[in-house]
């Protein structure tokens, strides 16, 4: 049974007693002080170290929430820091200038936000879409012509490939563009020759089922056409078949001259 002695007590101003109870303390704060008050007014001082394990088995509270709650009476200015932090146990001391008590924490300054970064301006020759080529152009009728070959090629031999659905006839198209103009294979009826005999060839015709490989191939491809007794129906350049430029240049590099110093008779 419990028997408390009237001489034994802790002397608080009854003016703090009655300003207490109408600040906005929560549970665990005002467990807190009459902690605090108990150790420190009880012994007739005003201040005395406090360790976090202390005040937790005090009031039988998990440490981080007497930490957070010990922080929010600093913060508000109910309790004074005289020492200590900093992983040591802080004096603490209780302000009983309730005036200066703050009803919440005081807001910590707003980060100043960055300001956007501005966008960097396009770089050339990157996010350019490839040109769209129309059904009646030159390099398109090309590609529709070689996927058509392919298709029929592989009806009559029941081959079947998913790349032959899947053709993408604008970037054949921009292939075969490439091949004229990069390459500077401007005879068009040897590339018609050669589609011809690729998609009739018993080995090529399923190893060359893209206008990118067709492209990748075509010296080596019009070289194996002519060996195959196949001439090119298409005009030739002076005394030379465009198919005997090909073989020159590529004995020509064989040799180990430089591809870009090779001059057709």
């Amino acid at each position: 049974m419990a028997n408390p002695q009237p001489n034994r007590f802790t002397k608080i101003s009854n003016e703090l007693l009655e300003h207490v109870p109408r600040f906005r303390f929560n549970g665990t704060q005002l467990r807190l002080l009459l902690v605090i008050w108990r150790y420190t007014y009880g012994f007739r001082r005003k201040e005395h170290e406090f360790t976090l394990s202390f005040l937790s088995e005090a009031i039988g509270a998990a440490r981080s929430q007497v930490d957070r709650e010990v922080t929010a009476l600093i913060e508000r200015n109910v309790l004074e820091v005289l020492s200590g932090g900093s992983g040591r146990p802080r004096v603490l001391r209780f302000n009983k200038d309730f005036d200066a008590w703050l009803e919440r924490p005081p807001k910590a300054p707003a980060k100043k936000r960055k300001p956007p970064p501005s966008p960097s301006p396009p770089r050339r020759g990157r996010g350019k879409k490839p040109e769209q080529y129309s059904a009646d152009n030159t390099y398109y009728r090309m590609a529709s012509y070689f996927h058509k070959k392919i298709v029929a090629m592989a009806a009559n031999i029941d081959f079947n490939h998913s790349s032959i659905a899947k053709a993408d006839l604008q970037k054949w198209a921009e292939d075969f563009r490439k091949l004229v103009e990069i390459d500077k294979v401007t005879d068009k009826q040897l590339i018609r020759d050669v589609i011809d005999w690729v998609t009739a060839d018993s080995f090529w015709q399923t190893n060359v089922l893209s206008a990118k490989k067709l492209r990748e191939k075509f010296g080596e491809l019009a070289l194996k056409m002519k060996a195959a007794g196949v001439r090119s129906g298409g005009k030739g350049g002076g005394n030379k078949s465009a198919i005997d430029r090909i073989a020159k240049a590529q004995e020509w590099i064989e040799q180990g001259g430089d591809p870009y110093a090779f001059e057709p008779d």
